[in-house]
């Protein structure tokens, strides 16, 4: 798997960076968030890339030594705040209002941040060849220590009885198809906050009926 590149001393040791090369590094993520979510990893090419952050691409090649780098950089960070809320999933006093709190951060996501939703998705059609290690390592222990949690709220009645994979899995499909599909979306019902409320008012509605216990 490709790395970025950083600066380093005559001795091989890496250099802390510079506030200029900080922003020249995240302008160049930025750029390539834009051109990765509107063209995928294949389609997109580093010249576009440099042209999208007004930078030449030698000057860019400084900061990564390869469009692989910067796509692997970019998957870096959406991983980590693309499990922050799952991560937060944690044992709480009111479990469905725990579920709920998390369908809802992730239905803000998609709102939020469609191009880094769309670039998640494209490396996953793709069959995930430079987030597979992030899957196993990463993502699979913490998958399983949630599905554990919300079968034993099951278990305890705090909630209905659901398939625990499989509610995750519905979970992220209802709320990324927002971002992910976001153009048939703005042409069938628009882009506006009245709408994103719907959206809001129906999502959570969905999922609290389902999830919510039934009078035995």
């Amino acid at each position: 798997m490709a790395t970025a590149v950083p600066p380093q001393d005559p001795h091989g040791a890496e250099k802390p960076l510079s506030r200029i090369q900080q922003r020249n590094r995240q302008r160049i993520l930025e750029a390539a968030l834009e051109v990765f979510s509107a063209q995928g990893f294949r389609g997109a090419t580093l010249d576009e890339i440099a042209d999208c952050a007004a930078m030449s691409k030698p000057n860019m090649l400084y900061y990564f030594d390869s469009k692989e780098a910067i796509h692997v950089a970019l998957l870096n960070t959406l991983m980590q705040e693309w499990l922050a809320p799952l991560e937060a999933l944690d044992d709480a006093d009111e479990p469905l209002e725990a579920i709920m709190s998390y369908v809802l951060t992730k239905l803000e996501m998609s709102r939020r941040m469609p191009r880094e939703s769309r670039l998640f998705a494209n490396e996953i059609l793709q069959g995930a060849p430079r987030m597979g290690p992030h899957l196993e390592a990463g993502l699979k222990p913490l998958f399983d220590a949630k599905c554990a949690l919300i079968r034993q709220w099951i278990d305890q009645g705090e909630i209905a009885a659901v398939d625990p994979e499989h509610l995750l899995f519905t979970i992220w499909a209802v709320t990324q198809h927002y971002a992910d599909f976001e153009a048939q979306v703005g042409v069938l019902v628009g882009h506006s906050s009245a709408g994103w409320e719907r959206a809001r008012t129906h999502v959570e509605k969905m999922f609290r009926s389902l999830l919510t216990p039934r009078p035995a």
